[in-house]
């Protein structure tokens, strides 16, 4: 059942306008249009993080910013993540898994703690499930994500604007056509850093189990060091309920 909120943009057309806006501009045409109070945004304080949150931040000061906690993350994106809050005073919203992160594995017959034999249930329960909870206890109207066309073939298609059903909220990607250089200028114009592991090789941080992410290797892409070795490209957080992408 659509709600009250789906019928307000004219998606093709925003769209079409949206193409040609420059990120920054895409973070205030949201602000102006969904206000302040009712835009979002997600961060995995992952390799490029610091790029959208700088930007968000800047333009809609202390915007809410949803962090999962799936209780296997790396220490180091802990840590950079405290860094970038203290340094850009962010206001960080912690959703984390409802699992007890040993107590998980137990019960889910994982017997390794550095490898995942069911990667798509572990990230159901403790990626998915707190990120479905923030948005329904949020209640945004729009949440800002840093998904590029450039990172994976499954988001070549993907929109500036769409409406998520799963979200009940507009999924807005202000970095979509932005390429790896693009996003090296920036950062280094604005003196933004990378996170530790990203110099060890980490060109995407997810979760620490090996199964999950790994450091890539001379020539891999850049998200080739998630989940290697298996079909998934994808957490989950980016895909609706039938699995196709938003």
């Amino acid at each position: 059942m659509p709600t009250m909120l789906e019928p307000i943009l004219d998606i093709d057309t925003t769209n079409r306008v949206l193409e040609t806006y420059e990120p920054a501009d895409v973070v205030a045409w949201a602000a102006r249009q969904f206000g302040n109070d009712g835009l979002i945004m997600s961060s995995s304080f992952g390799a490029e993080s610091a790029l959208l949150i700088y930007m968000a931040n800047e333009v809609v000061p202390g915007i809410r910013i949803v962090f999962v906690d799936t209780g296997y993350l790396f220490p180091e994106t802990h840590r950079f993540m405290e860094e970038l809050r203290q340094r850009f005073d962010l206001n960080v919203w912690t959703y984390r898994t409802r699992n007890d992160p040993i107590a998980y594995l137990a019960a889910a017959g994982e017997t390794d703690p550095t490898f995942r034999e069911n990667i798509e249930a572990c990230c159901d329960a403790n990626k998915n499930e707190p990120f479905e909870r923030a948005l329904l206890e949020l209640k945004p109207k729009a949440w800002l994500r840093g998904i590029r066309r450039h990172q994976a073939d499954t988001r070549r298609a993907r929109q500036v604007v769409e409406w998520s059903d799963r979200y009940e909220c507009y999924a807005i990607s202000p970095l979509l056509n932005w390429t790896r250089r693009d996003i090296h200028n920036y950062m280094k114009r604005h003196d933004l850093p990378y996170p530790p592991l990203y110099e060890k090789g980490y060109a995407s941080i997810g979760c620490n189990p090996l199964s999950c992410t790994r450091p890539i290797q001379l020539g891999e892409a850049p998200r080739a060091g998630r989940w290697s070795g298996t079909p998934k490209t994808e957490c989950g957080l980016h895909l609706e309920g039938d699995g196709s992408g938003i």
